[in-house]
């Protein structure tokens, strides 16, 4: 598999200054994320974010659906998922959730199980045919549990039973998370704007590049 990047927002903003970079296979967005950016959730707006994301060169968009039941989950995922083919619906791994997810997977709607916090929940979202799980890597850590260590064993779940299904890491709170669980063959990471210019921050590296800069300068001819 190929390392996979998205960017974890829903500032439009930011993914037009970061979608460029091509370092980023697509965007992830919740309920949560278009309350902070200040975007009503609703279908109209999430149709234009979606194609906002795609005009920016997302191959794909996670897009979260909600409802109190089952039924209004699978009503609102229907719609998401007919934004676009390269919409990939998530859903909350809870009772409504899975029977939501079941239902678009038997339609053949690609489905991100979201907010694992414990192992066996990877189990369920193979269960289900998810494409993607997504553990909650710093808020595990954030509530007294082993993140990386929980990750890691997810990771291996995986392996065991050979699932195509794919570890979507998300609340990464440092470079520092990415570098260790791509040891462990963790290759899919959402990541939130804060982090995202840390990706290249080394103060040897900026040195680096302003020698580059300043030995390139000295060397122009006169004007």
């Amino acid at each position: 598999m190929t390392l996979r990047w998205y960017i974890d927002s829903a500032h439009v903003n930011t993914w037009q200054e970061w979608m460029p970079t091509g370092l980023f296979y697509g965007i992830t967005t919740n309920p949560l994320l278009l309350e902070r950016a200040l975007l009503p959730c609703t279908h109209e707006q999430l149709a234009s974010v979606v194609k906002i994301g795609f005009e920016l060169g997302a191959q794909e968009m996670h897009i979260q659906t909600w409802g109190e039941t089952a039924a209004a989950m699978a009503n609102n995922a229907e719609r998401i998922a007919g934004l676009d083919p390269r919409v990939v619906v998530k859903v909350p791994i809870t009772r409504e959730g899975a029977t939501c997810a079941s239902w678009l997977t038997a339609r053949g709607v690609k489905t991100t199980m979201t907010a694992l916090y414990a192992a066996h929940q990877v189990g369920t979202a193979m269960a289900l045919g998810a494409t993607y799980a997504a553990p909650y890597l710093g808020r595990m850590d954030e509530i007294g549990r082993d993140g990386h260590a929980t990750v890691r064993t997810m990771q291996r779940m995986i392996q065991a039973v050979g699932s195509p299904m794919r570890l979507l890491v998300a609340s990464v709170r440092h470079v520092s998370d990415i570098a260790a669980l791509l040891q462990e063959g963790v290759d899919t990471f959402t990541l939130a704007p804060l982090l995202l210019p840390h990706l290249f921050s080394d103060p040897a590296t900026t040195v680096a590049a302003a020698d580059f800069e300043r030995a390139a300068a000295s060397q122009q001819p006169a004007s």
